[in-house]
């Protein structure tokens, strides 16, 4: 008789992660979506995730819920509170109709950010000095985190966890990756400090700990608790793939749920994060002129990498080998024979992106045996789209809706 942990997993079999269990191995990453003018989710936002749920995906998950209104990066960006209560559940309302699962990505941008903050003199992050962002931004100075500040944030992100709760969210994903202020904590580019939360790789994840224990505590009875975390962040005196192996070893031991594995940083390594270097398009296609800055300093200082299906693989072997727990591999999947070797590898699930922007129903397409590849080129060009009056699209389809884009989810 064979070993049923000898056979391979169909991507489409379900998968349990903590309290939740989703229909099959597919989750929507978490993607920009520029649906929530004026921080207000609207109605091509809903209509953008439930073509997701549609399409087939188990998961799809809302990227940038900001746990509090100094925690956004952009102006247009959902912060978890009262008021974008109603919205969201219309979401998932939307969601939960074609059968799958929502996640919210709750995070703060910590000095990742282009707003002057509303209750500190200068950005927080873990620790003082020049703020490599403020060149765009013109914060050119950020502040060391004090112990209530890192007290403060955590009570935000246990109030955000309880908010997407009560919004009819599946799941919590706590961005500890990309530049932003957990991943802040645990870079040692970033992270300079000499106490408690700074030094060694167990002292610098002490905050991004400290909040994943207090969200499972919260929340980790009823949703699914995620963390996405850059692996490598591929720049020099960043950690390594070694080093994102320790990492999974100390989140396994905090007890999360499932751990998205992910890399790069949106300031020092953007290629590293995309697989990829953006194109001149990217750079002419925005009106929006921080986005056109940053791409213009990217194309001065981002090596030239091509595209090649999973790009990631090779670090994230790294994690499997470390860790027992649930893991969703994210970097360059885009056919059935990628998706199929990635679990035949161990991982528990695939996660995309630019593929499903490309393809929402892509899962039912592979299910059904009517396409094995996607239509996706890698292009990066709906990162830009992100900035374009209808939202986040692929350059071969239609532009999102702009009407949609204008009205709020929910009739208030």
């Amino acid at each position: 008789m064979p070993n049923n942990k000898d056979l391979p997993v169909s991507p489409f079999s379900p998968l349990t992660i903590g309290p939740l269990t989703l229909r099959n191995r597919f989750i929507k990453s978490a993607t920009n979506e520029g649906s929530a003018p004026g921080g207000v989710p609207s109605k091509r936002l809903v209509q953008f995730h439930e073509s997701m749920a549609a399409g087939g995906t188990g998961m799809t998950t809302l990227a940038y819920c900001a746990v509090s209104p100094d925690g956004r990066t952009l102006p247009n960006q959902i912060v978890l509170d009262r008021d974008t209560q109603p919205h969201l559940r219309v979401l998932t309302d939307a969601v939960h109709r074609q059968g799958a699962a929502a996640s919210a990505q709750i995070t703060h941008g910590g000095c990742f950010t282009f707003l002057k903050p509303q209750q500190a003199p200068r950005p927080l992050s873990s620790s003082s000095g020049f703020n490599k962002v403020g060149l765009m931004s013109g914060m050119l100075r950020k502040q060391a985190m004090s112990e209530a500040d890192i007290q403060q944030i955590a009570d935000d992100f246990v109030r955000g966890a309880r908010l997407a709760r009560e919004a009819g969210f599946d799941a919590v994903e706590l961005h500890m990756g990309h530049g932003y202020l957990l991943s802040q904590f645990v870079s040692p580019l970033y992270n300079k400090r000499r106490d408690q939360y700074g030094g060694n790789l167990e002292n610098r994840l002490r905050f991004p700990s400290l909040v994943l224990r207090r969200v499972l505590d919260a929340v980790g009875k009823d949703l699914a608790v995620v963390c996405k975390y850059s692996i490598t962040e591929g720049a020099r005196g960043g950690h390594t793939a070694e080093d994102g192996a320790a990492i999974a070893q100390i989140l396994e031991r905090e007890g999360a749920h499932l751990l998205v594995l992910s890399a790069g940083m949106n300031v020092e390594s953007i290629t590293t994060m995309f697989g990829s270097s953006f194109p001149k398009e990217n750079r002419v296609s925005s009106n929006n002129p921080i986005m056109a800055a940053a791409m213009f300093i990217q194309s001065l200082t981002a090596p030239k990498v091509d595209f090649r299906e999973l790009y990631l693989l090779e670090h994230a072997r790294k994690v499997r080998a470390a860790v027992k727990m649930p893991l969703a591999y994210l970097g360059g999947a885009k056919s059935l024979q990628s998706i199929e070797q990635v679990l035949g590898e161990g991982f528990d699930a695939v996660t995309m992106g630019r593929v499903l922007i490309a393809e929402p129903d892509y899962v039912n397409k592979l299910e059904a045996g009517t396409s094995r590849d996607s239509i996706c080129t890698s292009c990066n060009r709906c990162v830009a789209m992100m900035y374009t009056p209808g939202g986040t699209s692929c350059v071969l389809g239609q532009p999102g809706d702009a009407q949609l884009n204008a009205q709020p989810a929910a009739l208030i």
